[in-house]
């Protein structure tokens, strides 16, 4: 029997720690010994090597010799899901009752057509999920990075086309805009997905990474599936039904998280939920912030999920997350030194709630449909300015997918929007009430097992731009080799203006952007690699003149003075390198972006490269696993200097910040106390305590200018995790038998 066990943890920092709550479901162990043994063969009744036989949601398991024989011993007891997989073959899953009496049984695998199965349009496409066997990186992967802070976009961030933002929140990815990158859970948006917070700090995302069975992240030429993202999609599908019940307790200086998940009717449902309450005032009292906490920052949330499956078919999945916080802030005034301060006093109250039902219909059809409902109020005071705003989105969404010709596949769908917005600035107060519908068509089709074709399009229409748009989408795949392919996708993309720009003026148009992505990639077990190039043309983007601002709130006509003529471009390469196996117990990765890009859009005078972007960008992944439960990781990252403004200087954006360098750092430590397992995490970012410089702000005169950077030159958490009911340990470690 031959084991290879690898520990993989994610600890992160930041204030808002629910996503690696998650971490925490482990539990006890039982006592009886199941020894499980047998042989794997073919359908062509030969024996199959290095094939990974395990239980699922246990780290037990083996893999088949050169004989195809294997075997493993459990402590586990009941009923369980044995699974086998080797790339190239069909999946294998047999369910096994563990009593402590010896299971004998010969696995047979059906070879999958590996010249087709392998095909997959990957071009602007990273993927991380548990499914599919040429994915970048798997879900876990998310959470153990260091200085992800466990945040999907934190590790995301590592990747290429992400750009290193320490000011704005979300992705901006292969020079677009944070808002130009769209969030969905399960193909609905999530209108607002992270959290609100001090201004000029980057907050996290308001998800657990664990919520969710994988991940797709589109740096260009997505599918027709989804728009209103000029530039990328995040797409996140939610996990199904557990396999047993836990519970769970997260405790560290900044707050503590009970949850618990329940399985019941005879593992055909589940539910269960969380709360949560934080605070940073300990934390900020100890690590000195760079400006000075009115009222320390504090969060109280929870969430409820429940889902059923029906059959062996269909599975129906709810939802809801809620979240309030509340936070004041003071920072010196730049016009007034030493004597006046800036107040920035933040109250925000949150909640998504998603539906979704799957059902296959007969034995070609696939049913997905699903509703959300996202709210979001802010009450804001900027000194003696009050702003307040509530957004509401209500959605709708079902698409059919049909098997029309061996594995080729349609889909057609259609969803719609409903988004009243309502805001005020003083006593001007503002109102917009939008409905946006779209539909389409897409198909894959696959041609002499080694090319796949995507042809698609996509029909939106805004009610209040009183506007329709086509827009089509293709791409294209051909396997080079058994491990390679090459891949193109190209596309038109549509997004309405920001929303702050649409408020009294239906004129505007759609903002426009084309892709083109080229994409080849070599992946085997323990090796990936990937390079890309790409190209964007930008069009119709929103622009506006100075004067817009004393319009803004006051209910008068926008239209003279927001327009779309903005234009731009984003040119560039992208390296992806990641190694499993060459090194005993490390894995690391590997990532560089060149970007090439300049845009005339919001009050730019002309064409030049955006305060958002670097033109180069890279990142080193390096995790090391040891015995006893230990598991370190080291993430670097480095971003040459971006555009900022100075009124100084006659050319538009002509300075740049110093080059962006960082290093995270995280260590883990797990040991079973009694019934329950105990995770002891710590990390720390910005290890080497360097200046990171992202901007300017200027005084009024030119004369004086503020550094706009990180709170702290580090920041650093600590926290236990406890855990009771189910094993989870798979959640943390990696097994490469």
């Amino acid at each position: 029997m031959e084991k290879k066990i690898k520990m993989k943890f994610k600890l992160h920092n930041h204030l808002f720690l629910k996503t690696v709550l998650t971490l925490c479901l482990f539990s006890s162990m039982g006592k009886a010994q199941t020894t499980v043994s047998g042989k794997v063969i073919s359908n062509k009744k030969l024996p199959i090597a290095g094939v990974n036989v395990l239980i699922k949601d246990s780290y037990d398991g083996a893999t088949s010799d050169k004989e195809g024989n294997f075997s493993f011993v459990s402590a586990d007891t009941g009923k369980f899901i044995l699974h086998a997989a080797l790339l190239g073959y069909i999946d294998f899953d047999q369910e096994i009752h563990l009593t402590g009496k010896e299971i004998k049984l010969d696995i047979l695998l059906f070879g999958a057509d590996v010249e087709l199965q392998a095909v997959t349009i990957s071009a602007g496409m990273i993927e991380a999920s548990d499914e599919k066997k040429a994915t970048v990186l798997k879900p876990l992967d998310i959470v153990t990075t260091a200085g992800g802070q466990g945040d999907i976009v934190g590790a995301l961030k590592t990747l290429p086309g992400a750009q290193q933002v320490g000011e704005g929140s979300g992705l901006f990815v292969r020079g677009g805009t944070n808002n130009e990158t769209k969030t969905l859970i399960d193909g609905m948006i999530v209108n607002n997905p992270f959290y609100n917070g001090a201004q000029d700090v980057a907050q996290r995302g308001r998800f657990s990474p664990f919520l969710f069975k994988g991940t797709v992240f589109s740096t260009g030429g997505y599918s027709a599936q989804y728009g209103q993202a000029l530039s990328s999609v995040l797409a996140l599908e939610s996990v199904d039904l557990p396999d047993r019940g836990s519970s769970s307790v997260g405790i560290s200086p900044l707050g503590i998280t009970l949850g618990t998940n329940r399985l019941a009717g005879k593992g055909k449902f589940s539910y269960g939920g969380d709360v949560n309450y934080f605070n940073v005032g300990l934390y900020n009292s100890v690590v000195k912030q760079s400006f000075d906490w009115k009222r320390s920052a504090q969060l109280a949330g929870g969430s409820f999920n429940f889902r059923k499956r029906f059959a062996e078919t269909g599975i129906l999945k709810f939802y809801t997350y809620f979240n309030y916080s509340d936070m004041a802030t003071l920072r010196q005034n730049i016009d007034s030194v030493n004597v006046y301060k800036d107040l920035f006093d933040l109250n925000n109250l949150n909640i998504f709630s998603i539906l979704t039902y799957k059902e296959k219909l007969g034995n070609k059809w696939l049913l997905n449909a699903g509703a959300s409902y996202s709210y979001n109020k802010d009450n804001i005071k900027i000194n003696k300015d009050t702003i307040s705003g509530q957004n509401e989105m209500l959605q709708g969404r079902a698409m059919l997918s049909r098997s029309i010709f061996r594995s080729s596949i349609f889909r057609m769908g259609a969803e719609h929007q409903y988004v009243p917005d309502q805001g005020s600035y003083n006593k001007y107060k503002r109102a917009m009430f939008e409905n946006y519908t779209s539909a389409f068509a897409e198909a894959d089709i696959y041609f002499f097992n080694r090319l796949v074709l995507r042809l698609g399009e996509r029909y939106e229409y805004s009610q209040w731009l009183r506007k329709g748009v086509f827009a089509y989408r293709g791409s294209v795949a051909f396997k080079l080799s058994k491990n390679s392919q090459l891949s193109y996708a190209q596309g038109d993309f549509y997004q309405k203006p920001d929303r702050d720009f649409l408020w009294n003026d239906h004129s505007q148009q759609f903002q426009k952007a084309t892709h083109y992505v080229l994409n080849w990639q070599y992946v085997t077990d323990s090796i990936t690699f990937r390079a890309e190039v790409f190209y964007k043309k930008y069009n119709n983007l929103t622009s506006y003149t100075p004067y817009l601002n004393s319009q803004y709130y006051s209910g008068l006509p926008l239209s003279p003075d927001t327009i779309n003529n903005g234009n731009g471009y984003a040119t560039g390469f992208e390296l992806f390198w990641r190694d499993k196996k060459t090194f005993k117990n490390i894995d690391y990765w590997i990532s560089y972006s060149y970007l090439d890009t300049k845009r005339q859009f919001n009050n730019y005078p002309e064409n030049v490269q955006p305060t958002f972007a670097a033109n180069h960008t890279a990142s080193l992944v390096f995790k090391k696993f040891f015995k006893k439960g230990i598991a370190t990781g080291l993430t670097y990252i480095y971003a040459s200097g971006r555009p900022y403004y100075n009124p100084n200087n006659p050319f538009f954006l002509g300075d740049r910040t110093i080059d962006y360098h960082t290093l995270g750092l995280n260590v883990s430590y797990i040991r079973q106390i009694g019934k329950a397992f105990c995770v002891f995490v710590f990390s720390v970012t910005n290890v080497i305590g360097n200046d990171q410089v992202f901007s300017y702000k200027y005084s009024y005169d030119g004369v004086r200018r503020q550094e706009v950077g990180l709170p702290a030159p580090r920041s650093f958490f600590f926290g236990i995790f406890l855990s009771f009911g189910v094993d989870r340990t798979k959640d943390i470690i990696n097994n490469n038998t």
